[in-house]
């Protein structure tokens, strides 16, 4: 397959993780198509709270530039944690808005949006995946936003070790901004 062009820097290294046939790791363009529909699944006109839908150039160049994380099950993605600096997402006009409320340190990069298929909810994939972005970016800070009116993701985002440093509203919409050190 090459480098694809970059990702030679960021090779596919596998964790294997202790929930029964589930892989962590960086994720591959391989891993595109799957990435994509687990997104569109989650986004909130199919009943998802995700906030913002990611280009597919977008996410591949995250794929490319960044340690884009995902969980897989017999080599079906079943959750990613996406990640991006700030000149990824200059295009999405709610990180423009979190970053007005709360611009982080000159080097913090955008956390998110993270998501986990829906049978797999509960099982620690998030904590997990978040474990392994941190220890890909020691010493950096990561900035997000939850909408306040997701409760589950607010709590287990704060079970994680995340603040709240800020609030803004976007589109009629009342969102938290959380930070944390990697």
């Amino acid at each position: 397959m090459g480098d694809g062009g970059g990702l030679a820097r960021f090779a596919p290294e596998v964790r294997v993780v202790p929930i029964p046939g589930v892989e962590i790791g960086r994720a591959t363009e391989a891993d595109l198509d799957g990435i994509m529909e687990l997104q569109a699944a989650n986004q909130p006109d199919r009943g998802g709270m995700l906030s913002a839908s990611v280009s597919r150039t977008s996410v591949t160049q995250m794929i490319r530039e960044r340690p884009l994380i995902v969980a897989r099950r017999s080599g079906r993605i079943v959750a990613f944690l996406m990640n991006g600096t700030r000149e990824m997402n200059d295009d999405v006009p709610i990180i423009r808005a979190m970053l007005e409320a709360y611009p982080g340190t000159t080097d913090s990069y955008v956390y998110g949006p993270i998501c986990v298929k829906e049978e797999e909810r509960g099982k620690s994939l998030a904590q997990i995946m978040f474990t392994e972005l941190r220890r890909l970016e020691p010493g950096r800070e990561g900035i997000l936003f939850i909408r306040r009116d997701n409760p589950a993701s607010l709590r287990a985002h704060v079970k994680m070790g995340m603040r709240e440093v800020a609030g803004f509203a976007f589109d009629g919409k009342d969102y938290v901004v959380l930070s944390y050190v990697g």
